[in-house]
């Protein structure tokens, strides 16, 4: 009876413990989104999200075989021991031998422009590279060869000859993009094979960046990262909007691209000759001020100002002076500076142009051929010359011009000393400048220029024209 029970406790006692027993929790829980089985999905999207989210991926599978990875070894350099310049450098490692050397290296992106095996990508990317190894989307690796590079734009054009059947890209038509519209980039990232990120264009005709001769950048916030240069930057339907150029290192979400427009006419020249050849117009040009177009009497701000004319160019020719703001060329409205440089670059050399101006408050329409670039003569150096003498209303002491300057026919006021704190020290004259005119007037000597000046003071503004050394310069000075 003892041993019936000692055996009865323990098998309560173990039908009690599993009964209290949990039942076992799945691993984890699995869709059944597709079978129609299972757990459904946590949550129902729209039917327009869900077909925003298959445009992206129909793009990616689309477009990436158009996409290259590109890697360069570059030229040898010289590189310095440490502790090469120590006294106790050959105490420690012994005689000096010859100099070592490193060869440089570097990764970026491409994409193919048609099935000849021609491939777009930066300047950078390949500049100074001895070997060009371009893999494509199905693994295969192929040796580039450079074929042309406009470091001013900084575009390439290399080729590779591929024994299979190539997927070139699309160029899409870049003046049409507009703020907020969806960006998709794609490249090598620190060697990470065709990633694809998205954002919206963040603004366009981005200039002033310091980063190329000739700017006119998309910018966008589709994450783009060292690797990526010379990849694509894509609209939704896939077409080739840009061409990924640079990043601002110190702020997240705002990459570069070089407009797809642009980089058509580069890409055409560097394919039929290896080089590029940009048209020239053969005028400096500056910034027309607020305070300028007050003072020339114009509606606002806009257009370049003519501060200088080349002797025998096609805008001497075309009958273009100085003081003339340039506000149409090609048809095309002139808002600044900037804009007229790409507009004359991009004129293929020798076409005729219609160049609309605003001369002494008149519009004036000249026509003109650009001539090559390559022929255009080097900027002037600006001098500073040196003198001394009592101030005005501009803080400024002015005096006639010395005898050997109007022998050469030269005619103005030369600044002879000016206040620190006046306003024209503060727009930047300098002693030494002639000033040649004021608000268009030629001065011819002491007593019209301080009648122009007053002139100017009931106008509050003063333009003056200033001959510096070689250069002529506008400053614009408000006087109330």
């Amino acid at each position: 009876m003892k041993s019936l029970r000692l055996f009865i406790v323990p098998l309560i006692l173990v039908l009690l413990l599993s009964g209290c027993k949990k039942k076992h929790e799945p691993k984890y829980y699995e869709s059944g989104r597709q079978e129609g089985e299972r757990v459904e999905a946590p949550v129902q999207p729209q039917k327009d999200i869900l077909a925003t989210q298959q445009a992206f991926t129909n793009l990616v599978k689309v477009v990436t075989p158009s996409v290259v990875n590109i890697s360069t070894i570059g030229k040898k350099k010289m590189v310095q021991p440490f502790f090469e310049f120590s006294p106790f450098f050959d105490d420690f490692f012994g005689p000096r031998g010859r100099p070592q050397y490193k060869r440089e290296s570097s990764l970026g992106s491409g994409f193919i422009l048609n099935k000849d095996g021609y491939i777009v990508t930066n300047d950078h990317v390949v500049r100074d590279a001895e070997t060009i190894r371009v893999k494509l989307s199905n693994e295969k690796v192929y040796t580039g060869k450079v074929i042309g590079s406009d470091p001013k734009t900084d575009i390439a054009v290399i080729k590779i000859s591929a024994k299979e059947s190539l997927s070139p890209a699309v160029l899409g038509d870049s003046d049409k993009l507009q703020v907020g519209q969806w960006a998709v980039a794609i490249g090598n990232p620190f060697g990470l094979d065709r990633t694809v990120t998205v954002g919206v264009i963040s603004a366009t005709g981005r200039s002033d960046m310091g980063i190329e001769t000739y700017e006119d950048f998309i910018q966008t916030d589709a994450s783009i990262n060292p690797g990526n240069s010379g990849g694509p930057l894509l609209n939704i339907y896939g077409e080739v909007i840009g061409i990924n150029t640079a990043i601002v290192a110190s702020g997240q979400g705002i990459g570069f691209a070089i407009p797809a427009n642009m980089a058509k006419q580069v890409v055409s020249q560097l394919i039929s000759k290896g080089s590029v050849s940009r048209g020239w117009l053969g005028v400096s040009i500056q910034p027309v001020t607020e305070d300028m177009a007050r003072s020339f009497g114009l509606p606002g701000a806009g257009g370049a100002l003519v501060n200088e004319v080349v002797a025998g160019s096609p805008a001497a020719k075309a009958g273009i002076q100085q003081g003339d703001v340039i506000t149409s060329f090609g048809g095309v409205k002139v808002k600044d500076v900037r804009q007229l440089q790409r507009l004359v670059a991009d004129t293929p050399v020798g076409k005729k142009v219609d160049v609309e101006l605003l001369r002494e408050g008149k519009r004036v329409k000249v026509t003109l051929a650009t001539a090559p670039a390559e022929n255009a003569p080097q900027q002037p150096q600006r001098g500073n010359n040196e003198d001394n003498g009592q101030q005005d209303l501009l803080g400024l002491s002015v005096q006639e011009l010395p005898r050997e300057l109007k022998a050469r026919g030269m005619s103005g006021v030369r600044v002879v000393d000016l206040d620190p704190d006046g306003a024209a020290a503060e727009s930047g004259i300098q002693r030494g400048d002639v000033i040649v005119s004021v608000n268009q007037k030629k001065v011819k000597n002491l007593a019209e220029y301080y009648q122009m000046m007053k002139d100017a003071e009931d106008r509050g503004a003063a333009t003056l024209l200033v001959k510096r050394g070689n250069a002529s310069i506008y400053f614009s000075i408000r006087l109330r």
